[in-house]
């Protein structure tokens, strides 16, 4: 197994764009994401639970959006990058069915503390599920 190069500071320039990467959203996507981060709220695992909260399907929880925003940014800046901070706001809810695409942009660059801040978007057939910005320090 190759392990994927981590970026540079010198590589990294602001306006840089991230590769787009699309998430296809699935029932076992939302429901394993939600039992491995221990969220047992039934509008996340049961249909039918969750139409009676009013929503058509069940819904992805936050904390797997987290970690799918990691992702997408770990896979743009490498395995040796370290992330300082993850800032979101959550908008559409993620239903089974959808496709969700990041995009993101480098928006700051620090050569005396090796970081850049990155500003993202993941959209899906309603709009943002989420946005946000992510700092990380490239080695």
């Amino acid at each position: 197994m190759t392990l994927k190069k981590t970026k540079s500071i010198a590589e990294v320039k602001v306006g840089d764009q991230l590769p787009e990467l699309s998430i296809a959203i699935t029932v076992t996507l939302i429901n394993g994401g939600a039992i491995a981060t221990r969220d047992y709220f039934p509008g996340h695992h049961d249909k039918e639970a969750a139409q009676a909260l009013g929503s058509p399907h069940i819904f992805m929880n936050i904390l797997t959006t987290n970690g799918l925003v990691q992702r997408f940014i770990e896979d743009w800046a490498g395995p040796l990058a370290t992330f300082k901070s993850q800032k979101i706001k959550l908008g559409a809810p993620n239903y089974p069915g959808d496709t969700m695409v990041f995009t993101g942009e480098v928006t700051e660059r620090d050569e005396a503390t090796n970081s850049v801040t990155v500003s993202f978007k993941g959209k899906n057939s309603m709009g943002n599920h989420v946005a946000g910005t992510v700092a990380v320090v490239l080695p």
